[in-house]
């Protein structure tokens, strides 16, 4: 099965090239959200290991899904208030 799935690529390497430019622009989406989140919050950690590691785009969703931290959201008054406070 193995060898069948190479030779293939072997005698057809356009289609090889194909996988390669489809894996790469998934690996750079991901990794660009990725560091950019992590930028946002200050996570130099997760920022140097998704930077260094190509893990096709399988470290970045994991930081997203689980470890990226929960942003608290504003309560509507509190966001309308907002500019009349700073004015005073």
């Amino acid at each position: 099965m193995y060898t069948d799935v190479m030779y293939g690529f072997y005698q057809h390497p356009v289609n090889f090239f194909v996988l390669l430019a489809i894996l790469s622009v998934w690996e750079l989406v991901w990794k660009g959200f990725g560091l950019w989140h992590s930028s946002q919050y200050r996570q130099k950690g997760w920022f140097i290991a998704i930077l260094l590691l190509n893990t096709a785009g399988l470290l970045p969703i994991i930081y997203l899904l689980w470890f990226k931290p929960k942003r608290k959201r504003e309560t509507p008054l509190k966001s309308a208030t907002k500019s009349v406070r700073r004015k005073r």
